[in-house]
Parts: structure tokens; C-alpha cells; sequence
């Protein structure tokens, strides 16, 4: 059986930790944030945690996990 290949696409959106947890910026923070309050401009900044259901499927895309 040929070896896995790591998918660079999502590789490049998601920063494995030491502890093998799967950090990701939510989507639709970069622009039309001019209306948005401070607390929710502060909140976007912040990288969150993948969770369970989704990272499973995450790690069936990634070789190296």
C-alpha cells in the first residue's frame, strides 16, 4: 500500500499543538468587522479548538496525525 500523502490545503488552515489538539481560526473574520462591537472584534481574534466529530474526520485527511 502506497504511503499517505499529507493534504497541504489543510495543513496550511489548521496548527497541530504538542499535544496532538487541532487549532483553527473560524471563518469570516477578515473583513466587514467596522460594524461589529469591541467585544466581538477581540473574540475573532482568538484561535479555537476543533472538536471532536470534526476532528476525527480531520485526522482521516491528514497523514501525520
Amino acid at each position: 500500500m502506497p504511503k499517505l500523502k499529507t493534504k497541504k490545503a489543510i495543513l496550511k488552515r489548521f496548527k497541530i499543538t504538542g499535544t496532538k489538539k487541532l487549532m483553527c481560526r473560524k471563518p469570516g473574520q477578515n473583513h466587514f468587522n467596522a460594524k461589529e462591537s469591541g467585544n466581538v472584534t477581540r473574540r475573532k481574534r482568538k484561535t479555537s479548538e476543533l472538536s471532536g466529530s470534526a476532528r476525527k474526520s480531520f485526522k482521516k485527511e491528514l497523514a501525520n496525525l
